[in-house]
């Protein structure tokens, strides 16, 4: 295994484009989790406690979506390079 010993700089303009799209993209996954779970409990006739509970499972699943969309940018732009 070798090691570098070299330093990283931080890609500004990367990071502030992952960053920004993130907040696009939650903005509209997070809504869309909020307003799905209250149509569809109203579609599915629920309680509010079911309402809270869809909603939540809609949630954690923007979280996943999230998650999956910064491993990918991460990948795709880079936040930092050597030397």
């Amino acid at each position: 295994m070798t090691t570098s010993t070299g330093s990283r700089r931080i890609i500004w303009p990367n990071v502030i484009t992952v960053i920004s799209a993130a907040i696009l993209i939650g903005a509209e996954v997070f809504g869309a989790a909020f307003a799905g779970g209250w149509a569809l409990s109203i579609l599915f006739g629920l309680d509010t406690w079911g309402e809270h509970i869809l909603q939540a499972v809609l949630f954690l699943s923007g979280v996943a979506v999230m998650a999956a969309f910064m491993r990918t940018a991460h990948r795709i732009e880079p936040f930092t390079k050597r030397g």
